[in-house]
Order: C-alpha cells, then structure tokens, then sequence
C-alpha cells in the first residue's frame, strides 16, 4: 500500500507540474493576475506530493519491502537503518526521486521568498523550474520508477547496499550535491523568464544573484564532501582524481562562479547583460549534462549509475530540448538587451571580464577532457584515457594567471582607474607576499620545484592584496559605520570565498610535491620507516560488524620514538554480497595526513600495507 501511496503521489505531481507550466505563463501572457497567482500554490502542492513519495520510499526501506524492486536490489534486512535511509537515494531510481524533491523543494522557496518580484515575473519564473519539473517527473515514471513491484514473486532478502556506498559520505555528500546542482535551475529561470519580458536590468541581477550565491555554496560544500569521501574510502589520495563524472559536478561549479562575478558586474553596473544570461543558461545545462553522463550509462566509473539506453536516450532528448530552446530564445531577444556601459581598460569590469573568459577556458578544457574519451569510442578510434597528464598542466596554465589576476584586481574600483596608482598602492603588499611565497616551501622542506615557486606566491599575493583592500576599507568613516563595520556580508563572503581558493591551491600543490605513499610487507611486531615516521604494526584480530565481518590491523606511528598515532585499518567482507573492502585508517593534521591501508595477507603471516 506505501508502494502504492508513492507512486500516484508522483502521477499527481506530475499532473501539477503541468498546469503549473501552462496556467502561470498563459496568464503572464494575457496579462491574468487569477492565473498568475495559481503558480505559489501549485508549486507548494508539487513539493507536498513528491514529499509524499519520498516518505513512501524511506518507510519501504525502513521497514525492508523487498516485493518493491528497488528496495530489493540496494538494501538488506542487516543493513543498520541509517544506512536503510541512505540506500533511498544510493542508486538510480532513488537518486532521482531525491533530484525531483530538491527541485520542489527549490520551486516552494522562490514561491515563498520571491514576494518582492512582480507577479509576472514570479509566474514566468515558476512556470519556467515546472517545465522542468514536467521533464523529470516523466523520466522518474516512465523510464525510473522507484516502486516498481516484484509481484507475485520477491526475494525474503535483498540484495544488499553497495559496500562503497555504506559510508558516512552517502548521508551527506549526495543531497549537497543536488542542492547545488539543482539550484541552478533558479538562475536559469530568471534568465528564460527575463528574456521573455525583455527586463534584464539591475534591478534582474539583484533578483537572481542571491539564489545562485546559494546553489554555488551547496555545490561547493557538495563537491568538498565528495573528495574527503573519495579520499578515505577510495584511496584516491592527491587532491583531485579527474573522474569523469566528478567533472560533472565541477563544471557546473566553474561556470557558476563565472556567473557569480559577472552577476556583480550587472547588479553594479549594468554591463555583461548578455554574457550573464548566456552563463546562466550554460551553467544549468553543465548540470543536466552531469545527469546525462550519470545515468546514461555512457560512463565506467564508481560514481556512475549503470541503466538502460532508454534513460539515456530520454535525458539526451530533453537536454537537447532545453538547451536549444533556451539558446534559441537568447538568440531572438540577444539584441533587445545589449548593455552600453563605458569603462576603461584598467578597471574593475574589465578584470572580471578577464576572470570569465579564463574561468570559461577552463571550463572548456574539463569538458573536452570529459567527453573525448566517449568522442573516440563512438567514433571508432580506439579506447582513450584521459586522465591527470592532461588535467594538471592545463589547468595550472589557466589557473596560475586567473590567480594573478585575483592578486591584481582586488585594488581596482569600477570605471576606470590609473595604473600608476594602482600599482603605487599595491606593490609592497604583493612584493612582501612574494618573496613569503618563494621562501616559505624552501624553509619548510628544503624542495624547490616550479609549480611550488610559480603557484605559492600567487596564492600569497592573493592575501596580501585582500590585506591590502581591508585596510584600505577598514579607513575610519562617518558615524555609525567607521571602518570594517561598514563593509557588507557580500564583501566578507567574497573574502572567504577567495582565501578558500588560496587553501585549495596551497594544499594541491605541496601535496603534489610532498608526499610520500610507499607499499611494503609487514607482520605482528615489525616496522617500517617511512618519511619522518615508524609505521609499527602491533597485531592483527578479526572482529564482527553489523553486516560485515573484518580483519583489522592495529599500528602505532611513532616519531623519534613517541607514539604520536594509533591507526586501525581494515579488511570488511560483507555477508549479504560477499564482497571485501579496503577500510583505511587516517590520522589527519593541519600539515599531514598519515594513512595505512591493510591489504592482502602474504601466506607467511605478513600482511601488504601501504602507507
């Protein structure tokens, strides 16, 4: 009966979608405030009835109804019930279902919180995230549909949750992912909604920024949590693997934060009008090309969903469906919203430019190194790995002067400026943070290679400029608002925003020049020296989990003989699949990270470790 309660919550949410696509934008037409007016409660009613489906779902897996067939093949009566709730979404049937509710859940917070817009514009906007809504709602029925019964015949057990996916990082990672994923479609449909009104003024850039702010802060926080989990429970190591469909998510991050930028310049301005619908457009059509690459099948990755051609035939059709119709619109109504703004060459606007067109190259570069392995094979050409060779000197070479440009920027003001007095302000705070940059890697490891001596001082300079520009703003004003008071939260979450980028630079380059990861033998009471450190394993026991039954190895890491660690890695073989996994061990530091992984056992009571 949940089964049931389920899936027609979904027809009906479907049938909602529909007239919340049709009725508000017929009505922005004519002119109906009656009809415009319908588009909040039918997007509230869209999000109660996918909220119903949902609920349905995680009852069916809490309660183990193994007669529905998705509920069969990723979960187990000795699954510990978080990782039940988890399961909903672990795979591809409830992973959409979850892409859908955070859709809803989108759609009800610019119904709710949209209130200062124009009721045309409102029904235009929501009108617009329903179409997209019908779009998918159809594929979770027709193609997807996660209470699909096993009627009369369905197994007493199920099948078993992917041991990869029994991990903390499954709670989390996915539904940030998706909010920021999924959050994109709101910038887009202010962009679709803008050009059908012929309004993409400030007053638009002021409308649309605060929602891409926060799509891009769950994007960002969803793609963090994915690599700490690929790190620890893959092995990955290093600071960015290049998977394809991690690209995926990190596309639409570049393209968001070009859009993020030149959505300042059009609040502030009035300029890039053009350049700033194309990018919302482009941005929120990375995401539905992620969810191609996903769910098609055309990907072999840990991360890819395996499914028929069907699913991907169908999002294909309605990628293409979005794209061409968005771009199509952009090119008809283009000329209508041209800006005329003057600036000189050495201003804010220009610099920004500049970030967009690197940010935009960068991008492009991820996507060719993304799909031309799929090219290749469709074309016969052989089989093609694309992997960090091609990654890591491309990317440092738009990144390196991306973050020059960031260094140099920061003391600019809009319209123009003179380069004289630009450099006459900035030049001792960037030639201290220099010199601190060339020096620092040296003083602290004695190493001296190139993409440390180019990236480190940038990134330093990066916060000597920032330093520079809070004192020039932290200058005592008038009243109430003297210095650093005065400043707004945009400017300190820029701030933010830029050091984070200066942490990921630092950590990815030492981390490239200064690890070390060696592979060894040990047995019960043998060490080994790697780095700085003894790695000493003290013993090995078998133990019982909840659904699993391992091996751990227990290790000491001393240095200069203190015990400065205790490390317990892992070998799980799991009842219900019989599959084994690699749990490591990590002790993690502000400056180092010390990881074992306890491999196969060498026949002579010694065990493969790496370390």
């Amino acid at each position: 009966m949940i089964a049931e309660i389920g899936h027609y919550s979904l027809v009906l949410a479907l049938v909602v979608a529909v007239l919340g696509s049709c009725l508000p934008l017929w009505g922005a037409w004519r002119q109906s405030t009656p009809l415009m007016q319908m588009a909040p409660r039918l997007a509230a009613a869209q999000f109660l009835l996918v909220a119903v489906a949902f609920v349905a779902l995680c009852q069916a897996f809490v309660n183990n109804d193994f007669s529905i067939a998705y509920v069969a093949a990723n979960s187990n009566s000795e699954l510990p019930v978080h990782y039940r709730i988890s399961a909903v979404w672990g795979a591809h049937e409830g992973s959409m279902l979850l892409w859908i509710l955070i859709l809803s859940g989108w759609m009800l917070a610019v119904a709710l919180f949209s209130r200062s817009l124009t009721w045309t514009m409102r029904a235009r906007v929501l009108g617009v995230i329903s179409i997209i809504s019908v779009g998918f709602l159809a594929f979770s029925l027709f193609t997807s549909n996660p209470f699909a019964r096993l009627l009369p015949y369905f197994p007493v057990d199920g099948r078993d949750l992917n041991p990869l996916l029994q991990d903390f990082g499954l709670i989390v990672h996915p539904p940030m992912l998706y909010m920021g994923y999924v959050g994109f479609v709101v910038p887009f449909a202010f962009a679709i909604a803008g050009l059908m009104q012929g309004r993409l003024d400030h007053v638009w850039a002021r409308w649309c920024r605060p929602w891409t702010l926060t799509a891009w802060v769950f994007l960002t926080l969803g793609i963090a949590l994915g690599s700490w989990w690929a790190y620890y429970e893959l092995g990955w190591g290093g600071w960015w693997f290049w998977d394809p469909v991690e690209n995926a998510s990190f596309m639409p991050w570049l393209a968001g934060t070009a859009l993020i930028h030149t959505l300042a310049v059009c609040e502030k301005r009035g300029a890039f009008r053009n350049w700033t619908v194309l990018l919302a457009i482009m941005t929120f059509s990375l995401s539905l090309l992620g969810t191609f690459l996903v769910r098609s099948g055309v990907l072999t990755s840990v991360h890819a969903f395996a499914s028929d051609p069907l699913r991907g035939q169908f999002i294909l059709a309605f990628l293409a469906l979005v794209i061409g119709a968005s771009l199509t619109l952009f090119a008809m109504r283009a000329t209508r919203i041209q800006s005329r703004v003057e600036y000189g060459l050495v201003s804010r606007e220009v610099a920004l430019l500049l970030n967009n067109i690197f940010l935009a190259v960068v991008t492009l570069m991820v996507l060719i190194g993304t799909l031309y392995p799929l090219i290749a094979e469709a074309a016969n050409w052989g089989t093609v790995s694309v992997g960090p060779p091609y990654f890591n000197p491309m990317f440092g070479l738009f990144m390196f002067p991306l973050m020059a440009l960031m260094a140099l920027g920061q003391g600019l003001r809009w319209k123009n400026n003179s380069a004289g007095q630009v450099i006459k302000g900035l030049w001792p705070w960037l030639a201290i943070s220099l010199m601190a940059g060339l020096l620092l890697p040296w003083l602290a490891s004695g190493l001296w290679v190139w993409y440390l001596a180019v990236g480190i001082p940038l990134a330093s300079a990066i916060v000597g400029s920032l330093l520079f520009d809070l004192k020039n703003k932290a200058r005592p004003g008038v009243g109430k608002t003297a210095g650093l008071a005065r400043l707004s939260r945009s400017y300190y979450g820029m701030v933010v925003a830029h050091l984070g980028l200066v942490v990921v630079v630092c950590g990815a380059l030492l981390t490239s020049a200064l690890s070390v990861e060696k592979d060894m033998r040990l047995a019960e009471g043998q060490a080994a020296a790697v780095g700085p450190y003894e790695f000493r394993l003290d013993k090995i026991r078998n133990l019982r989990g909840p659904n699993y039954l391992a091996t751990r190895g227990e290790f000491r890491v001393l240095s200069e003989g203190e015990t400065i660690a205790r490390l317990n890695p892992e070998k799980r073989r799991y009842n219900a699949s019989g599959q084994v996994m690699t749990e490591a061990a990590i002790d993690p530091g502000l400056f180092r990270d010390l990881y074992v992984a306890l491999g196969e056992p060498l026949g002579d009571g010694s065990w493969a470790v790496r370390v």
